[in-house]
């Protein structure tokens, strides 16, 4: 890419694909000046105060949970950072959507469907936007998360 231009990004044509639906094109973003890179850094463990759930979502335990917000665009619905809980179970409801890596600890996470996903160190996931179910921490969960929640 030529040094004027920054970001590539889909926007749709009136042209039908098989399915009938509109196909993908390109077209550039123009802009003078780059945004500058943003280092995720390694987090302090006394920097933020913990919480807990919700007492209507609690189930179990006492899950103190910790989450370092590392870069944030709310404007855009982007957050990115460490998340850390203690063991406990608490109902999920996810508005946004989420990737998280597991850094260390083991977690079960059941859909309302009853499905049973248990996730670890090394383990990358997405949970989408209205999954519905718990998240139970069996060992001391820390995690690398992204978020993106769509403006209302």
């Amino acid at each position: 890419l030529d040094a004027k231009y920054r970001l590539i990004v889909p926007k749709m044509t009136f042209s039908a694909g098989l399915s009938g639906s509109p196909l993908p094109s390109y077209h550039r973003i123009m802009t003078a000046s780059r945004p500058a890179l943003t280092r995720l850094g390694p987090v302090v463990a006394d920097s933020v105060d913990p919480y807990l759930p919700p007492p209507d979502r609690l189930i179990d335990g006492h899950p103190l949970q910790r989450a370092w917000v590392q870069f944030e665009d709310p404007a855009k619905g982007f957050y990115a950072g460490v998340w850390e809980s203690d063991p406990g179970t608490w109902r999920i409801r996810y508005t946004e959507v989420e990737y998280c890596r597991i850094l260390s600890g083991r977690s079960r996470i059941t859909a309302a469907d009853g499905t049973v996903t248990e996730v670890g160190p090394g383990d990358e996931f997405v949970i989408p936007s209205g999954f519905e179910g718990t998240w139970q921490v069996l060992e001391r969960t820390r995690k690398t998360f992204v978020i993106h929640e769509a403006p209302p």
